[in-house]
């Protein structure tokens, strides 16, 4: 089992940055995928980025593609969310994500562990 907490999140600009940090409990940490996901007010959450156990491999939504970039610290049992270019639409509660086997990396069903989540505003 693991315990997921996020920080990093606040109110930032339009073209600003900020990085997201997802800090996992649990000793088999670097066996998990690693997920982020927001919801925004009003609407349903989405995928934002993905990770492999090892690192390998990373996902994005077509909506953050170029601009977000998703890594993880297996030593330190953290995992990243680098944000760039932000723009308003990207205002929502982060949440990280963690499963040990995930064969769709986009979908949250995949995922049984999950953080309280992290709230970023970007203001225009």
């Amino acid at each position: 089992q693991v315990q997921l907490v996020e920080s990093g999140g606040g109110l930032v600009q339009a073209g600003g940055s900020l990085r997201l940090s997802c800090a996992a409990s649990g000793r088999t940490f670097s066996t998990y995928a690693m997920g982020w996901f927001r919801q925004a007010p009003g609407k349903e959450r989405e995928f934002v980025a993905a990770i492999s156990w090892s690192g390998g491999s990373t996902y994005y939504a077509d909506s953050v593609k170029g601009r977000f970039t998703i890594s993880r610290d297996n030593a330190k049992k953290l995992v990243y969310l680098q944000m760039n270019s932000l723009k308003p639409e990207d205002t929502a509660v982060y949440c990280c994500a963690a499963e040990t086997a995930v064969l769709r990396p986009r979908d949250q069903g995949e995922y049984d562990y999950w953080g309280q989540g992290t709230q970023v505003t970007v203001s225009s």
